[in-house]
C-alpha cells in the first residue's frame, strides 16, 4: 500500500540515452509482441487475473471486505517447519524463473538486464536512492492501507502468518526481495523497454505498467488496487529519470521487508496494526 512521494522526486531530467531511442530491433515485431504476452502470462499478467478473481470472490461472500483476510507470507506445511522452509524456498526461487527468462531474451537480442539498470554497477548510489524513495514512501503507504481499511474498501493485509521459528524472519527477507526482483524487472524495466520497442507512446507504457502493477494487487481490495497505480506512476517517472530499476528494486526490498518483519514482530503488541 503506497501513497505518492514528495514532488522533488519526481522531477524531469534530461533524457538519457536509453529514452531518445527505443532500442535497435534484433528480432521482428509481431516475435516480440508474442514473446511479451508469454512473459506476463507466465508471471504478473497471471497474477492480475488471479487478484481480479480473488477479488470478485471477496465481494461476493457475506462479510465486509476489511472483515476478510489476504496473506501475503503463510505457512505451506502446518506444525511442519522442515517442509515447511522447502515449500517457502521452492517458491521463492520459481517466481525468480521469469526474471530469468527476460534475461535469456534480452541476451538473444543482444543485448542484457544491464541495459535496464539491473546490475552492481552502481551499488552505493542505487542503495541511497532506493532508501529514499522507501523512506518517503513507506509510512504514507501505512497511513493508506489503514484509511482504505477502515473505510471498508480493503481487505485485512496480513504480511505474515509464518511459524515463529528460526528461518523465519530470514525467508521474510528473502521474500521481499524476490517480489521487489519480479516486479521492477519485468513490470518497469522489461515491459517498458519492450513497448516502446512496438511503438508505444510514453503516456500510453507508463499507464500500461501502472496499471498492471494495480492488477496483482487487487486481491487485497480497491485500496491495495489504487495505492500500487499510483506506485506504478511514481516508480515509471523515476525509471524514466534515472534510467535504473536496481534503485526501484531496493526501494520495493526495503518497502516489503519492513512490512512483512515488522508485522511478524509487531501483531498483537500493538493496538492500531489488524491482525484479522
Amino acid at each position: 500500500m503506497i501513497c505518492p512521494v514528495p514532488c522533488a522526486l519526481l522531477e524531469r531530467a534530461p533524457l538519457t540515452t536509453t529514452e531518445n531511442a527505443a532500442p535497435a530491433l534484433a528480432v521482428p515485431r509481431r516475435l516480440l509482441g508474442q514473446e511479451l504476452i508469454i512473459v506476463l502470462a507466465l508471471s504478473l499478467g497471471a497474477s492480475g487475473l488471479s487478484a481480479l478473481i480473488s477479488f470478485i470472490g471477496s465481494l461476493t461472500r457475506h462479510a465486509a471486505l476489511k472483515q476478510q483476510t489476504a496473506t501475503l507470507n503463510g505457512s505451506l506445511a502446518p506444525g511442519r517447519p522442515w517442509l515447511d522452509l522447502a515449500w517457502q524456498l521452492f517458491g521463492i526461487a520459481t517466481a525468480l524463473v521469469p526474471v530469468a527468462l527476460v534475461a535469456h531474451l534480452l541476451l538473444r537480442e543482444g543485448s542484457s538486464v544491464r541495459a535496464l539498470g539491473f546490475d552492481l554497477a552502481r551499488r552505493w548510489p542505487d542503495l541511497g536512492r532506493g532508501a529514499a524513495v522507501a523512506a518517503a514512501i513507506g509510512g504514507s503507504g501505512l497511513a493508506l492501507y489503514l484509511g482504505a481499511r477502515a473505510s471498508g474498501a480493503n481487505l485485512t493485509v496480513v504480511p505474515s502468518s509464518l511459524p515463529d521459528v528460526w528461518w523465519r524472519i530470514p525467508v521474510l527477507i528473502a521474500s521481499a526481495w524476490q517480489n521487489a526482483i519480479v516486479e521492477e524487472v519485468i513490470v518497469v524495466g522489461y515491459l517498458l523497454r519492450r513497448l516502446a520497442q512496438l511503438g508505444w507512446s510514453w503516456p500510453a507504457a507508463l499507464v500500461a505498467s501502472s496499471l498492471l502493477r494495480g492488477s496483482y494487487h487487487l486481491y487485497q481490495g480497491v485500496g491495495g488496487f489504487v495505492g500500487n497505480v499510483v506506485m506504478g506512476v511514481v516508480f515509471c517517472l523515476l525509471y524514466r529519470r534515472w534510467g535504473r530499476v536496481m534503485p526501484l528494486v531496493v526501494a520495493h526490498a526495503l518497502i516489503d521487508t519492513v512490512a512483512f518483519v515488522g508485522y511478524a514482530l509487531l501483531a498483537g503488541h500493538v493496538s492500531w496494526l489488524p491482525t484479522g
